[in-house]
């Protein structure tokens, strides 16, 4: 059980303080994504002006706010699950669920999402991949960095939780 503790104490102190940063900021980013957004749509609106480099960079944010923020969710016990079952199971009932959620399918999304992603950033780097449209961000490549990154805080956010159940469960079981 000190092993258990000592690497969800590792991941929270090492990565969790970051994704806690990242999800933080990424709420305050979701404020300035929204004003961005309705400073396109009047300027279109009333001027009729537009700007690829502004529209682009809703999308930036958008990726960011989506993939920034869902290690920060896992850590605050914020994602999604089926409370109506969830919320009659006993701790140990949760633990276990929560446990194998993270073993089963959890952990291995994240591989696949490493997996998957990697050559496609690195890539994208290779060229320093820009918009194709004129006028737009020239930083793709930055944009396509947030999905391998997404699947590694999300993994070791995941690894933290899945040791902080196990420990639960341990520690349950030593004082049934």
């Amino acid at each position: 059980m000190p092993l258990l503790f000592s690497l969800c104490q590792t991941i929270d102190r090492r990565c969790s303080g970051f994704s806690v940063a990242l999800g933080k900021g990424v709420a305050w980013l979701t404020a300035f994504m929204a004003l961005t957004t309705t400073t396109i749509v009047v300027s279109r609106a009333l001027f009729d002006v537009g700007s690829v480099g502004l529209q682009d960079s809703v999308t930036y944010m958008h990726a960011l706010v989506l993939m920034g923020a869902a290690a920060y969710t896992l850590r605050c016990d914020g994602h999604v699950r089926v409370d109506i079952f969830y919320r009659r199971y006993s701790p140990v009932q949760k633990a276990w669920l929560d446990a194998l959620g993270a073993v089963l399918l959890l952990l291995p999304f994240c591989l696949f999402t490493i997996g998957i992603s990697w050559h496609y950033a690195a890539n994208a780097w290779a060229i320093r991949e820009g918009s194709i449209d004129a006028g737009g961000i020239p930083a793709v490549f930055l944009l396509k960095t947030l999905i391998p990154l997404n699947g590694m805080l999300l993994g070791l956010q995941g690894l933290a939780e899945l040791a902080r159940q196990l420990a639960a469960l341990t520690y349950m079981a030593d004082h049934d």
